[in-house]
């Protein structure tokens, strides 16, 4: 704790931030591993990891270390100029991802807006005045106007009308839906869909991730972009880098950021096959775009995760994981599902409760979505030790909670 310096405390004064979270009643001052500690040392677990974002755990010594000698070397030019670390971070998420163009943005609803940009410029390509694009119930996209038009919750979209019109609505997992949509629409360029829905609850589509691969084949048939909204599923949190990656299939359009990373706030859209070329110079930009600074943390985060085999990590630390909690609940009329380590496991009844249970009285930091799931995102690097200190909490909390 030597020469760290922490936020001064203000409790006698009032906020001057907007009242736009919902915050639970404690801080942390540090975080180590898969670790968060209050002021006064308490350690908790943390199985949220940000909302999916710190995949490598708290204060990595080789993200902290590529942060800090960036800082103290240069931070950012504008993309008036070349940035090596740009190029370089590029080429290593371009491989990882399968793809071939990258766009560097702040944020996963920045990522999503830019492919709905591609999307309508495709169109707008073909001759289509009012391109469209499928997207599905239940989704999450982002909150700026066009990516909270996409998302299917009408919460989020809440006082916020008039939605961005341009978007068709189909239940997720339903192909004969896209297929009925595809007659009666000419004008649709395109389909944006999760290939597991986070903030929906960690839904997987009925027929698993096949759902992608009809997709793909409908996309084909229609000559429509192949969208993926990878924010929350890629960078190892599923046992695949991506999670198109369980499948054989390639979208024409990924968006990521969260665990791109690990807290840096950056995010990426990238293209290939139909999707390649379609924006062009003055179409899209940022001025943080890519900054020398956020291209070497996501370079630094792929190479670590690459070195530490952390996807594998993620896929076998998950499947023991939900193995173990179907097995220990399964007298408790709960559902455990999930890929890799982004689990969900739905009770019979609404369970936001739990998330201060679990803070207040097994030191655990948990997710509720959707009313009656508790999402769980541990990190990707996550010990045998700690797996077993996570299902052992979990289990006993659940179980006296139905009781």
């Amino acid at each position: 704790m030597n020469n760290i310096t922490l936020a001064p405390v203000q409790t006698d004064q009032p906020s001057h931030l907007m009242p736009v979270f919902g915050r639970q009643k404690i801080s942390f001052v540090r975080g180590q591993g898969a670790y968060l500690y209050t002021e006064d040392g308490t350690e908790y677990l943390d199985a949220l990891t940000g909302i999916a974002v710190c995949g490598l755990g708290h204060s990595h010594p080789a993200v902290t270390a590529a942060i800090a000698e960036q800082a103290a070397t240069l931070i950012h030019t504008s993309n008036l100029f070349e940035v090596p670390w740009q190029t370089a971070a590029a080429q290593k998420l371009a491989e990882v991802a399968g793809m071939e163009e990258v766009f560097f943005s702040n944020s996963g609803a920045e990522s999503n807006e830019g492919a709905i940009k591609i999307a309508r410029k495709f169109g707008h390509m073909q001759g289509i005045a009012c391109p469209k694009i499928i997207v599905a119930d239940h989704s999450f996209h982002g909150r700026t106007m066009a990516t909270l038009s996409a998302t299917g919750n009408k919460k989020v979209q809440d006082g916020f009308g008039p939605l961005v019109e341009g978007f068709i609505r189909v239940p997720f997992g339903d192909v004969e839906a896209i297929e009925e949509a595809a007659i009666n629409h000419p004008d649709i360029v395109a389909i944006l869909v999760e290939p597991i829905q986070g903030e929906g609850g960690v839904n997987t589509a009925p027929q698993g991730f096949s759902y992608l691969e009809d997709i793909r084949r409908i996309c084909n048939q229609n000559n429509w972009l192949m969208m993926l909204d990878e924010v929350q599923t890629g960078n190892g949190r599923t046992g695949q880098y991506f999670a198109y990656q369980h499948t054989n299939i390639i979208p024409d359009v990924l968006t990521t950021a969260k665990g791109l990373g690990n807290g840096f706030p950056i995010g990426a859209v990238m293209t290939q096959g139909r999707g390649v070329g379609v924006l062009t110079a003055g179409n899209h930009g940022s001025t943080y775009s890519g900054t020398a600074l956020g291209s070497r943390v996501v370079y630094t985060v792929i190479d670590t995760i690459q070195k530490e085999n952390l996807v594998a990590n993620a896929a076998e630390k998950g499947a023991y994981i939900v193995s173990q909690l179907r097995e220990k609940l399964a007298d408790q009329n709960v559902t455990v599902r999930g890929f890799g380590l982004m689990i969900g496991i739905e009770l019979p009844k609404a369970c936001g409760e739990l998330v201060d249970i679990a803070r207040d009285e097994h030191q655990t930091i948990i997710n509720v979505t959707s009313g009656n799931v508790v999402r769980l995102l541990p990190t990707l690097n996550i010990t045998q030790d700690q797996a077993d200190q996570l299902i052992g909490r979990l289990v006993s909390m659940i179980k006296t909670f139905l009781a």
